[in-house]
């Protein structure tokens, strides 16, 4: 075949035809091809089944309809479902430069023949490689091919729509970790700006206000070298905006966030541009300060903590830094690469695609859930759930190096660069969709994610089949009243057990306190801070906390007809298969900034927990009447709101999301601004510094006027099957019908912002239908409700567990840092680190965060 010699040839019969041929061949797909809109989403980087892109062996070919991407092995199957003929395909070649006599490289200078907007590896900028990007019309099913570009010969319709294609940038270039740094302006006030010489020097650590005591969020004035804190929901910290109170008082326009300096650069912001910017002379203006930005500190990926200095060796010890890692290659060792803070999405589907029932459940049904997937593939949860599976399991992205023997023919030939790890940008996009906090670039809390993602599951199950049925268990809440000792007991379901820190039964407390002295001492006299003594907290605290009663507020007495004291115990009415346990390590400061509890727990390999069995109904226990509080009109300022209901989708996201910023956990946001009735954020602040040591303080808003009687120390909420009527009368009130109401609700833990969008996306409910059975057997609906699950929604057994895997994070808050995730395979624990997957020589099982348990037959 001739790449740009003939117009088009057949493969393999060598059949040429003229140039006037083409608008004939074209003529019946003429209608089929259309110029992308706005809005259109152009997949050119990624098939809709596979990691395959041009760069791979066999291309990609971009259908010129619908404008979706496959690979070499999946461009038949669209071919075959939507008869659409016509596709793009793309191709970049990789060649060895050609060297000069003397042997050095060919000066560097633009590649004009690179013209696809391609996600580039560091490979790529080599001195070593030249590439050639190429593009051509192809025509199924005879496999016609037409070089482009061929602007004499194609009709205007193609070439526009073909142009139209090539120049349409990624759909996902803002998940891009760099791509909003690339495009911030240069400050014009970088290249003349003035730098007072006042002998300030600023210390490696140790930083706090000029103006206050805040140590958060603090910014270096380029001008004068003022440290100031930041403006008020500023960059996930609080502050008093002492740094704009200075601009505006000096004009000096440029500062610098501490923490952030690296090598490669810093966030700079411009107070008289209002914006970020970049500052091309940043090395120089921070050396005026003492400040050497080429070896600044530099944590792993690029990714910095505000109080790296104290936490260095977490970072060591959780990433094992210190030693020389062996990369493991091939199935079920592939990497994910780093979104910009994805790592916690990345770590979190490592874990649940090493558990072999989510193996089973969509990489064992691949053929299945492709040929089934709806026309856009990059829509349907299944299809990309299996696309990942497939992705981190089949070892097709994860293969050994090249050679050495082999470089002289690789050098010779045109190269075949391995793809090591894959880019989860489609899926980020999908299951983060609609989600506030996950489609962002912000960092997030990965056990948010998991349960997130397990919801996910459930509402998109394959007929019968979930393999979230592992997670789930069946938790028993003992209520008792103080007073009159009667008790009630209720049952709901969770899918991970959170652990209390027992930081009072830390066993090197004099080492602790030794610690705190001299850290204080060292930053009231600006010395370097002393090396970091961990909390050592046995994991039989932990778990003895964890089965302790705990009081519960506000408890209404079905006994006494009144408020009274009472105290609530949880625990197993089943053990899951898989037994999932968040170290809860992260609070608040007295300054209302979210911290963490750095510490050490002996987190056993062999967990047994038996007795956390419930036990139900003790004789000589009596129950508590079955009779519900009177309706009251209360005194205070939340339950005076409780009272006033607004539609949750009426709530001001914007509200929730400059609380969200400062570190509060999401549900407690949405609760924060729903009881203030939206009258804004700082309303909705000072009810969450009311509300916050309330035991249900983080759970998921639900209709006020009803529910539990609190939290309980499990992680998700609980499911009643009954749906309250004030939920079922909304939805009720606005023309829909009861069975349907009930079902939406059950089927969506009687959220009702779910439950109205569970009905607009179940249209076929009939009214007299068994929605039991029919929530069953079809396999998009949602997780139910149900008092005693039967059957595979609860998988009972022992209490015993061996441990398999943990993902661990480093930083001082979930809205910051990193996560790695450390697997048990084959015998042997594997670190997987973003896209780097190696054998691991220390794991550091007692720094985790979150610990993935399997349960050992009895």
């Amino acid at each position: 075949m001739q790449r740009r010699g003939a117009l088009f040839s057949v493969p393999g019969g060598g059949r040429k035809m003229a140039a006037g041929d083409l608008g004939e061949l074209l003529v019946p797909h003429m209608p089929t091809i259309r110029v992308p809109r706005s809005g259109d989403r152009v997949y050119k980087n990624e098939c809709a089944f596979s990691y395959d892109s041009p760069n791979s062996e066999g291309g990609l070919y971009v259908c010129m309809n619908t404008f979706l991407a496959f690979g070499r092995e999946h461009v038949e199957r669209h071919f075959r479902k939507t008869g659409q003929s016509v596709y793009m395909h793309l191709k970049r070649h990789m060649r060895e430069k050609v060297r000069a006599a003397s042997a050095g490289a060919l000066p560097k200078r633009r590649n004009s023949k690179l013209f696809l907007d391609l996600d580039l590896d560091d490979d790529l900028n080599s001195d070593d490689y030249e590439y050639e990007d190429e593009a051509k019309l192809v025509i199924f099913p005879d496999h016609y091919e037409i070089a482009l570009p061929n602007i004499e010969e194609l009709p205007a319709l193609v070439t526009i729509a073909c142009d139209a294609v090539l120049s349409s940038k990624s759909p996902y270039r803002k998940q891009d970790s760099d791509s909003w740094e690339n495009e911030l302006p240069v400050s014009k006030y970088a290249s003349n700006l003035a730098q007072l010489d006042n002998g300030v020097r600023i210390p490696p650590s140790g930083w706090k206000c000029a103006r206050c005591d805040l140590r958060e969020n603090l910014w270096l004035n380029l001008t004068d070298g003022s440290v100031l804190c930041g403006k008020w929901f500023f960059d996930s910290s609080g502050g008093n905006g002492h740094a704009l109170e200075h601009y505006r008082d000096m004009g000096y326009p440029l500062a610098v966030k501490l923490g952030t300096i690296t090598p490669d650069g810093a966030d700079v912001y411009s107070f008289q541009e209002e914006g970020p910017v970049l500052d091309p002379h940043l090395a120089k203006h921070l050396a005026h300060f003492g400040i050497d930005m080429l070896h600044a500190n530099r944590t792993e990926n690029g990714l910095r903590d505000n109080d790296i200095k104290p936490r260095v060796s977490e970072w060591e010890v959780i990433q094992e830094s210190g030693t020389k890692l062996k990369p493991m290659y091939g199935p079920g060792y592939t990497g994910l690469k780093n979104l910009g803070n994805s790592c916690y999405l990345s770590s979190v589907m490592q874990a649940i695609f090493s558990i072999p029932e989510f193996q089973r459940a969509y990489v064992g049904n691949l053929p299945r859930i492709f040929d089934y997937s709806p026309l856009d593939p990059t829509q349907d949860f299944n299809t990309q759930m299996t696309k990942l599976g497939h992705g981190l399991l089949s070892g097709q992205y994860s293969k050994p190096p090249v050679k050495s023997e082999l470089i002289e023919q690789v050098m010779k030939e045109e190269h075949k660069p391995q793809q090591n790890g894959i880019s989860p940008r489609m899926f980020k996009a999908f299951v983060s969709k609609s989600h506030p906090e996950f489609s962002s670039n912000r960092q997030q809390d990965a056990q948010e994610f998991f349960l997130h993602l397990v919801n996910l599951v459930e509402r998109n199950r394959i007929g019968s089949e979930n393999p979230s049925d592992v997670f789930r268990f069946l938790v028993e809440e003992r209520i008792q009243c103080c007073q009159t000792r009667k008790v009630r007991y209720t049952e709901r379901v969770d899918y991970l057990m959170q652990l209390p820190v027992a930081m009072e039964a830390a066993t090197n407390k004099d080492e602790l306190i030794a610690y705190e002295l001299m850290r204080r001492e060292a930053e009231a006299n600006r010395r370097p801070l002393p090396e970091l003594v961990r909390a050592k907290i046995p994991f039989s605290a932990c778990l003895q906390a964890f089965a302790e009663p705990d009081n519960v507020d506000d408890f209404w007495s079905s006994a006494l007809q009144a408020k009274s004291a009472g105290v609530k115990t949880s625990r197993f009415a089943s053990f899951p298969e898989y037994l999932v346990v968040q170290i809860k390590k992260f609070t608040f400061g007295l300054d209302w900034v979210p911290r963490k509890f750095d510490v050490s727990i002996d987190m056993p390999d062999l967990l047994d927990i038996s007795h956390l069995r419930a036990r139900g109904l003790q004789p000589g226990e009596e129950e508590l009447p079955d009779i519900s509080p009177p309706i009251v009109i209360p005194d205070d300022s939340k339950d005076r709101l409780m009272n006033q209901l607004i539609d949750p989708s009426d709530i001001d996201e914007s509200s929730v999301m400059q609380l969200a910023e400062m570190g509060f956990p999401l549900e407690a946001c949405r609760k924060a601004v729903y009881f203030t009735g939206n009258t804004g954020a700082e309303v909705a602040f000072n009810w969450i510094i009311v509300h916050m040591e309330e035991p249900d303080f983080a759970e998921p808003l639900t209709i006020p006027g009803y529910g539990g009687a609190g939290a309980s120390v499990f992680g998700a909420t609980g499911l009643d099957n009954q749906p309250p009527e004030e939920s079922v009368a909304i939805i009720t009130s606005m023309g829909f019908q009861r069975n349907q109401a009930v079902q939406a609700l059950r089927a969506t833990n009687h959220n009702l912002e779910r439950a109205l969008d569970w009905i607009f996306s179940h249209p076929e409910f009939e009214e007299d239908s068994d929605f039991v059975i029919e929530m069953e057997n079809n396999a998009n609906a949602n997780i139910m409700s149900e008092a005693k699950p039967e059957g595979p929604r609860v998988k009972d057994g022992s209490g015993m567990y061996e441990l398999f895997a943990f993902i661990s994070h480093m930083g001082t808050s979930t809205m910051s840092g990193h996560y790695v995730c450390h697997i048990k395979k084959e015998g042997r624990w594997v670190i997987y680190n973003d896209h780097r997957v190696c054998a691991s020589e220390r794991p550091p099982k007692d720094l985790g965060y979150m610990y993935f348990y399997r349960r050992i037959p009895s």
